[in-house]
């Protein structure tokens, strides 16, 4: 890919990202809906989630792989922290959650991209 392709595949990624964080701001910190599906699956929802954050800037950079992680455990670590304060419950499940799915993200776009 020329650097002109990069650029813009770093942009849309960030831009993708953003949006997804958005969403998954919106979906963890508003008041809790009834619970859908079995006891623990919403771990599956944040697997699922924080994979599909993860997953535009581990595609267009795999080597950044280290730093999205982190980057997306503090997103989901502060997810937790304010939880509380909106009615809902933080658990140290959900953030474990949160990472699986990340690294599992970015150890697929790696895997993908070499």
């Amino acid at each position: 890919m020329s650097d002109s392709q990069e650029d813009r595949l770093l942009r849309r990624a960030c831009a993708a990202t953003l949006l997804i964080a958005v969403a998954i701001c919106i979906t963890t910190l508003t008041p809790a809906m009834p619970s859908v599906g079995p006891p623990g699956s919403d771990k599956l929802q944040h697997f699922a989630g924080f994979f599909c954050l993860a997953l535009p800037l581990g595609y267009a950079r795999p080597r950044w792989g280290w730093h999205i992680i982190a980057g997306v455990a503090g997103f989901g670590a502060m997810i937790e922290v304010v939880q509380p304060y909106v009615g809902r419950g933080a658990e140290w499940g959900d953030l474990l959650a949160d990472i699986a799915g990340a690294s599992t993200a970015v150890l697929l776009m790696w895997l993908l991209r070499r």
